[in-house]
């Protein structure tokens, strides 16, 4: 008797001890994500919250924040890195109203019935082509060393990703900075060249006006961004700038030419994680979607749900 009540004992407690110690990428945390997960999407501009099924609301965030053009295997990088980025909103927010914005400051979402609309006959085949790149990479997200990591990315680098102690304040090991060689030859947006009347650059600014600007970059990333530069005795930072001016990115220069100022800008975005037109050019020259986010998030790991 003592033996079959030790044996119905060890039946029970070895599949315990399996799952606890040889299930590999557990994220770390009492958070437990489930493959039939809802997401709790407050849409700005209607003021409320949906409720939408995990791997829709990828599927709409691809819509949002990558051309639908792109490659297949870009497509998929970014499908695992925006359903990293929102499983860690919903751990941050999982006591709050909502997890996460339907707007650029977290991740940009359309609905299906909204991509109807803007597609029109071409919703078919666009939403097929996103619906594969979800499907293939259903359920999986980064982890650095078993946890949950902040998948952070952007449209285009300057030729080199930033490390985020420099942009953020905190430096995480898995978003340190990388050459993106690729960005220059497939983004439209790798450079800007804009130019603003000297009045309408110290209004934009909020500073008195004098005829001659004086410039002097304080501080710069290992990169070349500028993180702090003095405009006529003001000290801004290069986001504040780049805010003000509604530059594409904190990686500028700027040249008076009499009573114009040309200011000219590499890359676009904050430049911390995966460069979105990075990912398309290494997936242009033969790079799988595993590849294209272990080059960009250094160390990581693919996990599964």
């Amino acid at each position: 008797m003592k033996k079959i009540l030790f044996l119905l004992v060890l039946l029970c407690v070895i599949p315990y001890i399996i799952i606890v110690l040889f299930l590999p990428n557990r994220i770390d945390s009492h958070f437990q994500f489930e493959s039939n997960q809802v997401v709790r999407v407050r849409r700005e501009k209607a003021g409320l919250i949906e409720e939408v099924p995990l791997e829709e609301y990828v599927i709409g965030v691809l819509a949002g924040e990558m051309p639908v053009s792109f490659e297949l295997e870009a497509l998929k990088a970014q499908a695992v890195a925006a359903r990293s980025y929102v499983m860690k909103k919903m751990e941050y927010n999982q006591e709050d109203d909502y997890d996460i914005l339907d707007t650029p400051q977290n991740q940009m979402y359309i609905s299906m019935e909204e991509l109807k609309n803007s597609w029109g006959n071409d919703f078919q085949n666009n939403y097929q082509k996103l619906y594969q790149a979800v499907m293939e990479t259903s359920g999986e997200y980064l982890t650095y060393d078993g946890n949950l990591i902040e998948a952070f990315y952007f449209s285009t680098s300057s030729g080199m990703t930033e490390n985020s102690g420099e942009v953020f304040q905190t430096q995480l090991p898995y978003l340190i900075s990388v050459k993106s060689e690729w960005d220059q030859d497939v983004s439209p947006v790798f450079t800007e060249n804009v130019t603003f009347s000297l009045y309408d650059l110290y209004t934009k600014l909020n500073i008195p006006y004098q005829d001659i600007l004086e410039i002097s970059v304080q501080k710069m990333t290992s990169t070349g961004r500028i993180k702090e530069i003095l405009i006529n005795d003001k000290l801004f930072t290069g986001n504040e700038v780049a805010y003000d001016l509604d530059l594409r990115s904190s990686y500028f220069s700027i040249k008076q030419e009499g009573n114009e100022v040309s200011i000219q800008t590499k890359g676009y975005g904050h430049g911390v994680g995966m460069s979105q037109y990075g990912a398309e050019g290494m997936a242009k020259k033969g790079y799988q979607y595993d590849e294209i986010l272990k080059y960009y998030y250094h160390g990581v790991e693919i996990a599964k749900i």
